[in-house]
């Protein structure tokens, strides 16, 4: 099933609003790319105007910067706190601002790691 972004059936103030024409391909949306802890897998995704979009499906190392500026790739080894979802947790599923355990300490993720294809992380 297709997710549509297209306008709100309802205004700010709850009234139905009438369509005026229906959906457009261009307002198609796509599942979430619940990227999983294990070994790196991508998926390409053909974009508007035949582009391409490199989702991570799954992923095990993340690019971490220290307060010095220092960036390495380490591993992670788990998933600690995620606030998109409380389930992503048990499931290890990491998104944008996901707390993860890595041998140097825990990291938040800054990058988005299905929308770049790549985990990027700063130590806290």
């Amino acid at each position: 099933m297709a997710i549509s972004q297209g306008k709100s059936t309802r205004s700010p103030s709850g009234a139905r609003n009438v369509a005026h024409r229906g959906k457009r391909k261009s307002e198609l949306g796509r599942d979430p790319a619940e990227t999983r802890l294990d070994e790196k897998k991508l998926r390409k995704i053909r974009t508007r105007g035949g582009n391409e979009k490199l989702r991570l499906a799954t992923g095990n190392k993340i690019n971490v910067t220290d307060a010095n500026g220092k960036t390495q790739v380490v591993d992670i080894l788990g998933v600690i706190e995620n606030t998109a979802n409380p389930n992503y947790v048990r499931r290890n599923i990491i998104t944008k601002g996901a707390i993860v355990e890595t041998p140097e300490g825990n990291a938040k993720v800054t990058s988005r790691p299905g929308q770049d294809g790549v985990i990027n992380g700063i130590l806290i």
